[in-house]
């Protein structure tokens, strides 16, 4: 085998400067004029120009000549990775079933860096500011999916919150991410025992207090990451 080439030989520097506009937009910047999008890129306005223009041509964008937005075309890029895990397909029923045994919204996440992205939900109620659909990113720290990921992780840190989640099998966040919201999280393991994703319920304060989290809430989401990964061990062998 040859000696790989050097990293500037591989690395497309106008596909990576498109991903770089691509991710300028969220939920708190939906709409964006050009300067906008340079600010929030590091960009040259007449790169994030060309870019924008070959994203409207190719469908992923629109404009109204000052402001872009992505359109749902964009989410073809995600959902093929998605797809490729034969997650979403396998953990839907056993999401549907925990939301009607405890009667909040359920949903399954992966960990991407410093975020997790939900692959998967079931929702019933709406008890956050924040609209969640598949594809919504939030960052893992403050959210009881992210912790259980992080504390998954072979180089996890030597936390004692991330200790204790390993040990417990499971993650409670109270009123972190946002106020009045709390949420149950348990790990899903492939073949190999390692956590490849995240599943949780998410109710108000006002439904479920701690204690009734720990021990009624918690089974039912433990048993349901359980059930997810008996699926996933079954369909990848």
């Amino acid at each position: 085998m040859g000696t790989p080439a050097p990293a500037s030989d591989t690395h497309v520097q106008s596909f990576a400067r498109g991903l770089r506009v691509i991710t300028t937009f969220d939920a708190t910047r939906p709409r964006q004029t050009l300067t906008q999008v340079a600010g929030a890129s590091g960009l040259a306005r007449a790169t994030v120009r060309r870019l924008l223009l070959t994203l409207v041509d190719l469908g992923y964008a629109a404009t109204d000549g000052s402001t872009f937005w992505l359109t749902p075309s964009i989410l073809e890029l995600g959902f093929a990775y998605v797809s490729s895990l034969q997650l979403p397909e396998i953990a839907q029923p056993h999401l549907e079933q925990l939301s009607r045994v405890v009667g909040e919204s359920s949903s399954m996440s992966i960990l991407d860096g410093e975020d997790i992205v939900y692959v998967a939900r079931v929702p019933v109620t709406r008890i956050m500011s924040l609209t969640i659909t598949v594809g919504t990113r939030l960052p893992a720290e403050p959210t009881a999916m992210g912790r259980v990921l992080l504390a998954g992780l072979d180089d996890a840190p030597a936390d004692p919150l991330l200790a204790e989640i390993r040990r417990q099998g499971y993650a409670v966040v109270d009123q972190e991410l946002e106020s009045g919201l709390r949420a149950v999280a348990a790990p899903v393991l492939d073949a190999t025992g390692a956590t490849v994703a995240a599943v949780n319920i998410a109710t108000s304060a006002s439904s479920y207090t701690l204690t009734e989290l720990h021990e009624r809430v918690a089974p039912a989401v433990v048993e349901t990451a359980r059930l997810i990964s008996h699926d996933l061990k079954t369909t990848t062998k």
